[in-house]
């Protein structure tokens, strides 16, 4: 079996400094950049381009809210379908122009935060974000949840898709996440954490906090890079992966 591991980077900007970036670059097979939106400037994402390059690590835009203030954890009331199409075709692209600084090239789009959870649910959209991927390059591949309207919109439009799991967040008997306002939303535990993705990959299935199963592929494993667990979590979740014989590579290596 082979998996990726992926993390939310590049969350910097400007003075600010969030994250252990070089040391989860160390550790993940594939990267998710803020592109400016809810964190994220230039400087930042470039720096983040190139420990990714140089490491050998996927790299992929990750857009969300235009919310620095509530780091794209917040639904921006009254942007329509239209608004979000151009703002995360926005935001590849301006990753797409620092990656071509260093040579690299952009492989996968995933939506952070708020946007996240609502393409997760919400057919319209989801159909938005891949409407606005496949224009800008319709072989990026888009990371979706499995069973939920970012799979729908992906296979709708053709695009070739990634399906994740989260190592450090619970979830809903809908298929989406816990609410981060409510208890046992985020995991901090590593070993909890990684017996949770070892028992999922077995499975092949989404395992709810009420115990559902979602039966589902599942092509890569995210820990997030702000959760302040999150470097020990990814290692440890690395070793346990490893050590059940499962080979950790970035997903367009595979898909």
């Amino acid at each position: 079996m082979r998996v990726d591991l992926n993390s939310d980077l590049g969350e910097s900007w400007g003075a600010y400094e969030l994250g252990a970036d070089a040391d989860m670059l160390s550790i993940v097979s594939s990267a998710n950049v803020a592109c400016g939106f809810h964190a994220g400037d230039p400087n930042v994402m470039r720096d983040t381009v190139i420990r990714a390059r140089d490491g050998g690590v996927g790299i992929g835009a990750h857009p969300g809210y235009l919310d620095l203030w509530g780091f794209g954890r917040r639904k921006i009331a009254g942007d329509s379908l239209a608004d979000l199409e151009k703002q995360t075709a926005y935001q590849i692209g301006a990753l797409m122009g620092l990656a071509a600084l260093e040579g690299v090239k952009v492989t996968h789009v995933k939506t952070h935060g708020a946007l996240g959870n609502l393409v997760a649910e919400d057919d319209g959209v989801a159909g938005a974000v891949a409407k606005a991927v496949k224009s800008v390059d319709p072989e990026l591949i888009l990371v979706v949840m499995p069973g939920m309207a970012t799979e729908r919109a992906a296979e709708a439009a053709g695009l070739p898709m990634a399906r994740e799991i989260f190592a450090d967040r619970a979830y809903q008997d809908n298929g989406n996440l816990v609410p981060r306002s409510e208890p046992g939303a985020v995991i901090h535990d590593a070993e909890a954490a990684a017996a949770s993705v070892l028992a999922m990959l077995e499975e092949g299935a989404v395992i709810t906090k009420s115990g559902k199963r979602i039966k589902g592929r599942i092509d890569t494993i995210c820990v997030h890079g702000d959760n302040p667990a999150g470097v020990q979590m990814a290692r440890a979740l690395r070793a346990s992966l490893e050590a059940a014989g499962i080979e950790i590579a970035p997903f367009h290596h595979f898909l």
